[in-house]
């Protein structure tokens, strides 16, 4: 008889265990908050390789610098993912994957090497995807089958820029793009009117001088057979809106098509600061209207009366400055610009403070300052060079601090498998977008001293539980015991209230967690964290496990 190796069947113990259920609260069930999100980002092409067949298009045949090519991963390998649970026991709220639509054709011959358009953010047509990605029919089950798990999707968009000029990929006309100067970063214009690197040109989002379309456009269309449907959605558009025909409103009108088409739940806003401040309320006023109009006609498919959500990355925002981003010279409240949330650059700093200062920090400017907005926190990311814990030798900390932080959670992948950040002969950002480690998580490989497997585990519990229970990253943060270190977070509507209470380096054995005032005797709570089901009694929860992590909830 065979006889499953020990790893494989810790693995699929793992994967099999979906943790205790959230339990309805208040006049209903448990809500979804964008506050609380537990989002799961990913580089569309690093993640699962679900369609072999479209790894190669547009002659991408060049040997490029090492991971600076295309390597296979594409929406359906997301889906796949999708389909098998991951997400779900990882406790994912909300996945944003990088941008599908097509990229430059060929490839860009820099200091490092040849570098291809892998990563989404050099576009050529905004109007279709790119075949190495996939299709629009992929991008449709894709946003379905999460839908159907309850996942939102969060689309990554690009306005400021477009693709390099290459040979097989020509400027675009100099109505639409400057391609000098490049950005100084003295102040307001000097960030926004200007290229970000050489050879990567601007969109002139201030104009609203009507252009034509590129000529390269129109004849690409022609040769696809979609010209007059193209022109005929472009005329209906205008004509609806009364906006200038300028670079800006083409590109918000044909971005929106796919919320219109698909019910994509919200954007992360690629290079926010780059851009004119007001183009992001424009581009949310249509990406509304069009969430509205799939909504309408899709009744049976709609999740809830969340609105549309925009994520910004204003790069260098920080936390502690409130609502206001200080370019030197103009400082711009970017939450008055549609944005639900900014992207926090100053979390991964943060972590390498106790818990109690962070926690206590976040609850804070969240309900202040911030209230009604939020942050989207992270301990790494796809181009920021300085993550905490580079070298994942803390990779449990991290785990604890991102997904027990008040605000929302960026879940960069590979963060929960201890996907290394750091690959030998690679340039730049390119040693932070490996391949995801699927092939360590599969054969239970050891990494400074612990499992791969163990790290997700791990990661799933705390993920589960913020899944389950809004206050985690939506509610008030009180410390009750600073040791052992014991903690409430208590969330309040008028329609759902929630409470938890956590304890983080406890002894390992038995935890007699005073839970006094917050959850009355006889009150059954589930600890998230070991499985087992607690009783209150004389103001204690009584909890025997071999773990130092309780996470108490109803």
């Amino acid at each position: 008889m065979f006889k499953i190796p020990a790893a494989l069947t810790l693995f699929l113990l793992l994967l099999s265990c979906a943790g205790p259920k959230g339990t309805q609260s208040g006049a209903g069930k448990t809500p979804f908050l964008w506050q609380n999100a537990n989002l799961y980002f990913l580089l569309t092409d690093r993640f699962y390789n679900g369609d072999p067949a479209n790894d190669v298009n547009f002659g991408r045949t060049a040997t490029p610098a090492k991971l600076r090519g295309f390597m296979g991963g594409d929406i359906k390998g997301i889906t796949q993912k999708i389909e098998e649970g991951y997400f779900d026991r990882l406790g994912v709220t909300a996945l944003w994957f990088t941008p599908v639509v097509e990229q430059i054709h060929d490839k860009v011959d820099e200091g490092t090497g040849a570098t291809y358009g892998f990563h989404g953010y050099w576009t050529k047509d905004w109007t279709r995807l790119d075949p190495n990605f996939g299709t629009e029919a992929d991008l449709a089950e894709l946003v379905d089958k999460a839908h159907q798990r309850g996942i939102r999707v969060v689309f990554d968009v690009v306005i400021n820029h477009t693709g390099p000029a290459t040979g097989q990929d020509p400027v675009w006309p100099s109505e639409w793009v400057r391609t000098s100067p490049q950005c100084t970063y003295k102040g307001y214009e000097s960030t926004i009117e200007c290229t970000l690197v050489k050879n990567l040109p601007d969109i002139k989002t201030e104009s609203n001088n009507p252009v034509d379309l590129p000529p390269a456009l129109l004849d690409r269309w022609k040769k696809e057979g979609r010209l007059e449907k193209e022109l005929a959605e472009l005329d209906a558009f205008f004509k609806r809106t009364a906006y200038p025909r300028a670079p800006r409103f083409y590109i918000i009108k044909w971005l929106t098509d796919y919320v219109r088409r698909h019910g994509i739940d919200g954007y992360r806003c690629d290079t926010a600061k780059h851009v004119e401040e007001s183009v992001w309320a424009e581009l949310l006023k249509e990406a509304e209207i069009a969430f509205a109009d799939w909504k309408k006609a899709n009744p049976a498919k709609v999740l809830d009366n969340n609105p549309f959500y925009m994520v910004g990355e204003v790069y260098g925002y920080n936390i502690s400055g409130g609502r206001l981003y200080d370019f030197g010279d103009r400082k711009v409240d970017f939450f008055n610009q549609g944005f639900n949330h900014l992207i926090n650059f100053e979390f991964k700093g943060d972590a390498h403070k106790a818990y109690e200062p962070i926690f206590s920090k976040y609850s804070s400017l969240l309900n202040s300052q911030l209230a009604g907005k939020g942050v989207l926190n992270y301990i790494s990311s796809h181009d920021d060079g300085g993550p905490f814990d580079k070298e994942r030798q803390k990779s449990f900390e991290a785990g604890t601090k991102l997904l027990l932080c008040p605000g929302a959670a960026q879940i960069y992948y590979g963060d929960e498998t201890a996907r290394p950040l750091i690959i030998p002969g690679t340039h730049g950002d390119a040693t932070l977008r490996s391949f995801m480690n699927w092939d360590e998580l599969n054969g239970n490989s050891t990494r400074n001293g612990y499992r791969v497997t163990e790290v997700l585990e791990h990661w799933q519990k705390l993920g589960r539980f913020r899944k389950a229970h809004p206050a985690v990253g939506a509610g008030t943060h009180t410390m009750l015991s600073a040791s052992p270190y014991v903690f409430k977070r208590e969330y309040r509507s008028k329609k759902f209230t929630d409470t938890v209470v956590a304890g983080l380096d406890l002894v390992k054995g038995k935890k007699e967690i005073s839970v006094e005032g917050v959850f009355s005797d006889g009150t059954t709570l589930q600890d998230y964290y070991s499985g087992q089901t607690v009783t209150v009694s004389g103001g204690k929860a009584i909890v025997n496990s071999a773990f130092g992590i309780v996470l108490l909830g109803k």
